[in-house]
């Protein structure tokens, strides 16, 4: 029992400072707020409302669909996955030497990264919900809640790059640049706008892949393609398990084994 209450309370105060980190980054914030209903703002001014027809992977549909409404679910996923991969690339990043520091004085390394994922899932979470309530504004999407759904996919799998970028990583302006790039690539490849060869082999195997799919047949048809809700949370495992391992070899002990208080305990024995 006082194991459990010892983890417990561990996992409370890593939580508290993970969620912490979040609050400290002001960007981020401003880019939730302000930038999300500017970028959907200015593709519903900006964008013709032109027919687009296209297959739906997911549901072998072929969809004739206003454009304008298309690039808006698209321009949704973008701003998602940027500012969700940012806020854990910054958040994992700006801790380690601190979370070093706490694994050299006995905290778990799992509470320390099972706590940035519950910070994680928490804001990609508001972040959707925002995000969809902007795009409500403009039209109806025929299901708000699995809209929301996709873009929580969509979070979550570069919310998971963002912990192995800033884990592997050991430049600030690395890490931004290449969430930068991938998000947008990314999104251009699934737009079947941008790219009238998004239904091509290959492009499924990209992070947006599911949740763009999730996200197109909520915002208009009556299909709930299930499998592809897991698609997201497979891209965020994989990076999960590459960013553990990253975690531990940025957090060991580099000192040599003579030098650790273990070592030093064990030599002052009789």
């Amino acid at each position: 029992m006082s194991r459990l209450r010892t983890a417990r309370r561990r996992f409370a105060t890593a939580a508290g400072f993970a969620l912490l980190e979040h609050l400290r980054n002001r960007f981020a914030l401003v880019l939730v707020v302000f930038y999300i209903p500017f970028w959907l703002t200015m593709v519903h001014w900006f964008v013709a409302p032109a027919p687009s027809t296209f297959l739906l992977r997911a549901t072998g549909r072929r969809l004739t669909v206003d454009g304008n409404h298309l690039t808006m679910v698209s321009g949704a996923i973008n701003v998602v996955t940027l500012i969700v991969g940012f806020m854990m690339f910054m958040a994992t990043f700006k801790s380690l030497a601190f979370d070093r520091r706490l694994v050299l004085a006995g905290y778990p390394r799992i509470c320390l990264l099972v706590a940035k994922v519950n910070a994680m899932v928490l804001a990609a979470a508001l972040i959707s919900g925002y995000a969809t309530a902007v795009i409500c504004w403009y039209w109806d999407p025929v299901r708000p809640w699995l809209l929301a759904a996709g873009l929580f996919t969509a979070g979550v799998g570069y919310g998971g790059i963002g912990i192995l970028l800033g884990a592997f990583l050991r430049n600030e302006l690395e890490g931004l640049f290449v969430i930068i790039m991938a998000s947008l690539l990314d999104t251009m490849l699934q737009n079947p706008i941008s790219n009238p060869g998004a239904t091509k082999d290959g492009v499924q195997i990209l992070p947006e892949y599911g949740p763009t799919q999730v996200s197109v047949a909520a915002g208009f048809t009556g299909d709930t393609p299930y499998g592809h809700l897991l698609l997201g949370p497979v891209w965020f495992a994989a990076m999960w398990l590459l960013g553990t391992a990253a975690f531990h070899l940025r957090t060991r002990d580099h000192r040599p084994s003579r030098l650790r208080p273990a070592a030093v305990s064990a030599a002052g024995r009789p």
